[in-house]
């Protein structure tokens, strides 16, 4: 076995993917699922084992085979889950301008108090439920042209009962007209009104809106930054794997729970017209294995290489 060597596939831009960590961690959230008695954790275990790549003559890598567990907050998957999502993402809003060139985009992200795991799965269910009632009210609907909304999920480890923080970021699609006078403008607060009144709160949430520069590129508030933020994970590794197993079980068991059936990520509007248009596929339940990045195109293909997760070591070997 000695002369087998370490996987190392990197991204068009040299970057490193991260393989080893991802299963790693996927391993041990699998034994946290075994401790926690659900039937699945086999499964979970088994994820992304063996990796079948095809290669090029300049050494670049595509993933072409292997098997995904598809479980919610399994790491591996949700890597690839986040990769599809933002390149589906920037495809449909890169169409929207060409079909809508005087559109405007703004990022929205919504919040509420922390809950407890036992109120997040009906606090979720009622965030989706207001979001779709902020868009009938007269001023939004008549300005909207879509949109595309996400769920995130943070945890707070500091204190006794582990909180969480969820909130919801929305990408909205307006027509030019939405900046011109106060019938059509929706100030900061009245989003926050909105969102008050939809979720029937009676505190005032904090709404935080901006306005999404469409043609700068890495900035914070540029539209693909936005769409980054848009897709990413719902919930992070490093929020359910802290290293105090028995804060660590609460919270993954109380996120199987909340996030069993719910959705990540949906699209309204004209964006979900052009998604289908497009016709990309569902990415909760599609296939992780093309994430359909650029990055991962390659020309003449040369070589396949297998590449095997290796127990003892904690690494991929080819």
């Amino acid at each position: 076995l000695t002369d087998r060597k370490v996987l190392v596939d990197k991204s068009r831009s040299g970057k490193v993917r991260p393989w080893r960590e991802r299963k790693l961690e996927n391993l041990q959230y699998g034994d946290y699922l075994q401790i926690l008695n659900y039937k699945k954790a086999h499964r979970v275990k088994e994820c992304g084992e063996v990796l079948r790549f095809v290669e090029d003559e300049q050494g670049h890598k595509k993933l072409a085979q292997t098997w995904f567990c598809h479980s919610r907050l399994c790491p591996l998957c949700n890597w690839r889950r986040a990769m599809k999502q933002s390149n589906q993402l920037t495809q449909i809003l890169a169409e929207a301008v060409k079909q809508r060139k005087t559109g405007r985009f703004l990022f929205l992200t919504l919040t509420v108090e922390n809950t407890t795991g036992e109120q997040l799965k009906s606090e979720l269910r009622q965030m989706g439920r207001a979001i779709a009632k902020i868009f009938q009210y007269k001023k939004a609907a008549k300005n909207l042209l879509g949109y595309v909304r996400s769920t995130e999920v943070t945890v707070n480890h500091e204190v006794d009962q582990p909180m969480y923080h969820h909130h919801m970021h929305v990408l909205l699609f307006m027509k030019s007209s939405y900046f011109t006078g106060t019938d059509n403008y929706i100030s900061q607060a009245e989003w926050t009104g909105y969102w008050q009144r939809a979720m029937k709160l009676t505190y005032m949430p904090v709404v935080n809106v901006e306005a999404v520069k469409p043609n700068v590129n890495r900035h914070k508030n540029s539209l693909l930054a936005s769409a980054q933020e848009t897709a990413k994970y719902q919930v992070k590794s490093k929020d359910i794997l802290t290293h105090n197993p028995e804060q660590d079980l609460q919270v993954i068991d109380d996120l199987e729970q909340a996030l069993a059936g719910s959705r990540q990520i949906s699209y309204g509007g004209l964006l979900k017209e052009i998604r289908k248009q497009l016709q990309l596929e569902d990415v909760e339940n599609g296939d992780l294995i093309n994430t359909d990045s650029d990055d991962q195109k390659v020309d003449q293909v040369v070589r396949e290489i297998i590449a095997k997760w290796d127990y003892q070591r904690k690494n991929y070997f080819v």
